[in-house]
């Protein structure tokens, strides 16, 4: 028996959710990353949805933005370089990243692999085969 609730009772009561136990996908305009949804709509969520990732090295996200909605980024492990809106910064363990919505971003691992937890506001509920310009 799963103890991860149904979508109807996790809005109700919330939810606990590991992360070995979550299927993953590679975004569009990513390369070598790996993505795992943890809170989002399935789970009842309506106004955000938070994601795990790692970007193995000599990976990255290519430019894009996001049309409705906002993003952030805490870096959890690694180093990247990030590009916010034409400007770019280091990045390490302990940096959080925040990409306004529509602003051009764009990350480049500069360690074995970069892992991130990504929140976005509200929920992204991303396609995979969706590109995004």
């Amino acid at each position: 028996m799963s103890s991860v609730p149904t979508p109807k009772s996790a809005a109700a009561r919330g939810a606990v959710v590991s992360l070995a136990e979550v299927q993953g996908y590679s975004p569009a305009n990513h390369h070598g990353t790996l993505n795992k949804r943890l809170i989002g709509p399935s789970l009842g969520a309506r106004h955000m949805e938070v994601v795990y990732g790692e970007i193995q090295a000599g990976g990255n996200a290519l430019p894009h933005a996001h049309p409705g909605l906002e993003q952030a980024a805490y870096v959890l492990e690694g180093n990247a370089v990030a590009g916010i809106d034409g400007e770019f910064y280091p990045v390490g363990p302990g940096d959080i990243m925040f990409f306004p919505e529509g602003v051009f971003h764009s990350i480049e691992v500069k360690s074995d692999v970069l892992k991130l937890l990504v929140i976005y506001a509200p929920p992204y509920n991303e396609n995979p085969e969706q590109v995004v310009r």
